[in-house]
């Protein structure tokens, strides 16, 4: 193995996130048939799981609040990143491959005690299929710092990236990562957060492009008190391949976690697939969890899977629990509309509107809501 991969994450009881490295070579090809992508249809992923060259590349400009600064880190000399970076490892090929191809991260860095007065906004930028790019981000926001960052990401592209995100002891960050791709993106991406004492993360993942796109948030907590909220906001329509992968370690005492995700879809072969992974380890003892993943099929041709996990190892938790539905819109809802002189048409659009309503109101960022409305409202027509 790679003296890179000398700090192994082990997990004793769940093996499915125990094994971590930087070299590709320690990971199989997948074939399909693994736990963790079997439902990916690695036939679409352009060989990004296999051995496709890196020779293509994404544009990434920042546009960052006044308070915070933003550097490119030269990855040769890994050792110039904080000490907390350096400890991320990949936990699957893609993401190693990815690792070890990205040649610079973007690292966007909050200093100790600052409140961010804007929104930093890291545009991601694809330029074309052809060549598959790497890509490496780095969101450090120091102790009670507080800041917004959006990942917003568009054009075409073939992609797989890494963003790490650490929030330290009384830090704040809200993290809203926009996949707004083209019909022919494919990207595979982890998103690793690690959260220090009473620090807090609410990250949004919205997906609304792409061709094939596979999502990955990890949360890791190195202090008690940390609280994450994760949060999704997923339209699929004919063809898409949309996959949320998430994994909340609970390894740490008094840390809370909340996951929400809400989909819709529509259109033949429109397919999303949601996985809800929650550990609590035996020494987490204090944990309070919930997550939850639901699916609204628009049309018959449609199809979502949800799996929520929750793996329990001690008895002295605050609360834990799960849920999952997925089914056709509500005629009752649609119904009630339409009694009061509301067309079928505009009544559906109400219902799937105030669907993902709540959730997209909590962003914070008023542009940004309206652009994800607009995006969702032109899905519908």
């Amino acid at each position: 193995m790679s003296n890179l991969a000398s700090a192994v994450e082990t997990a004793p009881v769940s093996s499915l996130h125990s094994f971590g490295s930087a070299n590709p070579d320690d990971f199989a090809v997948p074939t399909g048939r693994e736990e963790e992508w079997r439902f990916t249809p690695l036939n679409r992923l352009r060989a990004l799981h296999k051995d496709a060259p890196f020779t293509g590349a994404v544009g990434v400009a920042v546009e960052a609040a006044p308070e915070v600064t933003v550097d490119k880190i030269d990855l040769s000399e890994r050792r110039r990143l904080a000490p907390s970076v350096v400890q991320f490892l990949p936990t699957d090929r893609v993401s190693a491959r990815a690792y070890a191809a990205a040649v610079s991260a973007t690292v966007i860095s909050v200093p100790k005690e600052t409140v961010a007065s804007a929104p930093t906004y890291v545009r991601v930028t694809g330029n074309g299929t052809d060549g598959a790019a790497a890509g490496h981000l780095v969101i450090d926001v120091q102790p009670y710092g507080r800041a917004t960052v959006v990942i917003d990401q568009t054009g075409s592209a073939t992609y797989a990236d890494n963003v790490e995100i650490h929030v330290a002891d009384g830090g704040d960050l809200t993290v809203v990562a926009l996949a707004d791709w083209a019909d022919d993106t494919v990207q595979v991406t982890h998103h690793v957060a690690t959260l220090g004492k009473d620090a807090h993360l609410t990250h949004y993942a919205v997906t609304l492009g792409g061709s094939l796109v596979r999502l990955a948030p990890t949360v890791r907590y190195a202090a008690p008190g940390g609280d994450a909220e994760l949060n999704g906001i997923t339209f699929a329509d004919a063809g898409q391949h949309l996959e949320a992968r998430l994994f909340v370690d609970h390894d740490t005492p008094n840390c809370r976690s909340r996951v929400g995700y809400k989909t819709a879809l529509s259109g033949k072969d429109a397919r999303t697939v949601w996985i809800g992974d929650v550990l609590i380890r035996p020494q987490a003892t204090g944990t309070d969890t919930y997550e939850f993943n639901r699916n609204l099929l628009l049309t018959e041709e449609a199809h979502a899977d949800s799996v929520p996990n929750l793996e329990i190892l001690t008895g002295e938790i605050v609360g834990a629990g799960h849920a999952s539905t997925s089914g056709r819109l509500d005629d009752e809802h649609t119904f009630y509309l339409q009694a009061r002189g509301i067309p079928y048409e505009e009544a559906r659009r109400l219902v799937i509107r105030g669907f993902f309503g709540e959730l997209i109101s909590k962003i914070g960022v008023p542009e940004l809501e309206e652009r994800i409305t607009a995006a969702i409202e032109e899905e519908l027509a």
